[in-house]
Order: C-alpha cells, then sequence, then structure tokens
C-alpha cells in the first residue's frame, strides 16, 4: 500500500500549505495520501476551511489502512519545535521554517526507503528558512542535498513549472540575475539541462520529446548585436545535444518561442518543453497563464516532487480562502509521475 501512497509535507505553518492541503482533503482530491508535519497545525487548518475532520496521527504510511474514513493522516517527525499551531498566521517565524525543514527531510527518508510513491510540497517561506539557521533557499536546493549519496557528486536537478499549456524548464534558478549570467559559463551546464529534460519527457511517455531552447538576450542575440551567449554557450550545447539524438532547437527569440511553445484548444504548440536560461524568463510565461494550475516539478532527482505554483501567501493565511487548485494540480501530477504508465 505504501507504494501508492502520496506523502504531503505540509509547508510554513504560519502559511497557506497547511489549509490548502485541509481544503484538498475535504474536497476528496487527495487520494491515498499522508501528511507529514504537526498534528496541532492541521487541527487548526480543518478549523480555519471550516471543515470538522479529524486528525489520526499515524507512525508510518503503512498505517493509512487503519485510519478511520474521513479522517487526514498525519506522521509527525520527531524534532518539531514545540507550540506550532500558536504561532501568528502570516508571519515570518523561524520555528515554522525549522518545522517545514524537519517535515521535508523526514518525506524524503520515507520515499527513499519505499514508503511512499512521491512527495507533494506545499508551500515554505525562504526567510524562516533562513531565520532557521537553514543552509538552502529553497525546496529544490534541499531536496538535490538530501537525494545525494555520502562522497558522491550530488545528483544534477532542474526546476520544471508546467500546466496544461507549457511545460519550462530552468538552467539557473534562485540566485541573482548577474550570478545566473555567469552560471551559464559553467561548461556542460546547458547541455546538462538538456539531458535532464529529455528524460523527463520520457518519463512522461514521450519517444522524442520536442525541446526548445530560448536564448538569453533579446532575439536570441541577433547574431551577436546584443550578446553573444547565443553563440558561445547555447548555440554549441544545442548541437551537442543533436550529436547524442535530443530533438532539441534553437536559440529561440525568447519573447515569442512561448507562444509558440503553448498548447491550448485551436493552437497546437510547437514543443514539449521550453528551456530557459534564468529564473523570470521562463517563470513569468507560465504563471501569466494562471497559478491555480501550475505545478513545480523538480527533475533529475531518483524520487518525484511536485508542488503548487505559488508561495505561502501570508496576507491570506488563516482566512481559509486560500485555492488548492495548484495544489490538487500538484498531486495529480505526481500520481502521473509516479506511475506513468
Amino acid at each position: 500500500m505504501t507504494a501508492d501512497t502520496l506523502l504531503l509535507t505540509m509547508g510554513d505553518a504560519c502559511g497557506i500549505g497547511p489549509e490548502i492541503i485541509a481544503k484538498a482533503f475535504g474536497r476528496g482530491t487527495l487520494g491515498q495520501a499522508v501528511v507529514i508535519g504537526d498534528v496541532a497545525v492541521m487541527r487548526r487548518a480543518l478549523h480555519a476551511v471550516g471543515h470538522a475532520c479529524t486528525v489520526a496521527k499515524v507512525d508510518t504510511p503503512a498505517d493509512l489502512a487503519a485510519v478511520p474514513l474521513g479522517a487526514l493522516a498525519v506522521i509527525e517527525p520527531a524534532g518539531l519545535p514545540a507550540g506550532l499551531a500558536e504561532l501568528a498566521w502570516g508571519r515570518v517565524n523561524a520555528a515554522a521554517g525549522a518545522a517545514a525543514a524537519r517535515c521535508i527531510e523526514a518525506a524524503v527518508a520515507l520515499v527513499l526507503a519505499g514508503q511512499g510513491a512521491a512527495i507533494v510540497t506545499a508551500p515554505i517561506h525562504k526567510e524562516a528558512l533562513s531565520a532557521a539557521g537553514v543552509a538552502y533557499p529553497g525546496h529544490t536546493e534541499m531536496l538535490q542535498a538530501l537525494c545525494g549519496q555520502p562522497g558522491e557528486p550530488l545528483p544534477p536537478v532542474r526546476m520544471m513549472l508546467a500546466n496544461e499549456q507549457l511545460r519550462v524548464v530552468l538552467v539557473t534558478i534562485h540566485v541573482a540575475l548577474r550570478r545566473a549570467i555567469e552560471l551559464l559559463e559553467t561548461p556542460g551546464l546547458i547541455l546538462e539541462t538538456l539531458r535532464i529534460t529529455h528524460a523527463a519527457g520520457q518519463g512522461f511517455g514521450m519517444a522524442s520529446p520536442r525541446i526548445a531552447v530560448a536564448g538569453l538576450n533579446p532575439h536570441a542575440g541577433e547574431g551577436g548585436l546584443f550578446g553573444d551567449e547565443e553563440i558561445r554557450l547555447i548555440r554549441p550545447a544545442i548541437e551537442a545535444a543533436h550529436a547524442q539524438g535530443l530533438n532539441v532547437s534553437g536559440p529561440h527569440a525568447p519573447d515569442t518561442v512561448f507562444m509558440r511553445a503553448r498548447d491550448a484548444a485551436g493552437h497546437p504548440g510547437e514543443f514539449d518543453f521550453v528551456v530557459a536560461m534564468t529564473h523570470d524568463h521562463g517563470l513569468i510565461p507560465v504563471k501569466y497563464l494562471g497559478v491555480e494550475e501550475g505545478v513545480n516539478v523538480t527533475l533529475g532527482l531518483p524520487l518525484v516532487r511536485t508542488s503548487p505554483d505559488h508561495g505561502t501567501a501570508f496576507d491570506l493565511a488563516g482566512t481559509g480562502r486560500a485555492d488548492p487548485a495548484s495544489f490538487e494540480a500538484a498531486v495529480r501530477m505526481a500520481r502521473r509521475l509516479a506511475d506513468p504508465a
């Protein structure tokens, strides 16, 4: 049974993460799932969204079979700070950051031990993580470190944001823009992203995924007039990918490639994925289409991890008005990726 169970990390206790989990549970859209989090926090979240469901504390995902119908199963990992359910809604708090990190650690350990199918992470707050002394700026970097093996290089990972119309994979993520451009000089970084994207496409059931590579500069550099990164860095990576049999094209002008890739009614997309060089270059188009259906997927890990396409929404925390649609989309995608057949 545990092989089919999703593990849902509660996210920041002061944000909307617990509430969107509670709402999705009340709507019956979670399926076979266990929350990794604080029992009292999840009770508070159920109350905030107006659900009279009970919370059943369990020790392992296997215990889900014994949970009464209509009860939300929660695994409370060791080492959570005390008093999380008394913290103020919508405020950065180091205890909430520490708890969010501990839940992620516990979920990864369970999945790597074969006790869960995939992880769906509710939003965390980067300032709270930092205040707690957590060394990673976000989920992606933390998951990469947790999945590493002692004495071996960390697994190369990439962030993908996807909805029903676009799939965008990023070469660089949570760094300053100036630093992101510097990182593109790293030998093999762009080619590695193309390989990871190709493998992800095959995981989606595509034999030869069509990958479009967005340029960095306006008009993809216009032959070097607006920058030479396309000539020096991006085009050689595309040529190397071609030599390895990958279906890759570009570099394309970044202001039009997303329109070409968008797969919508009456507009079949030309590409299955777009690879973008920097965080905002790639994510603005996806988020413009609506955060309610966006899903963040970490590619390259030895496990499946998805997340909603929004943050902790401190302004909504505790009001019961947070929309669980993106979290529900993340649950659907996690199930699809965990069992592509």
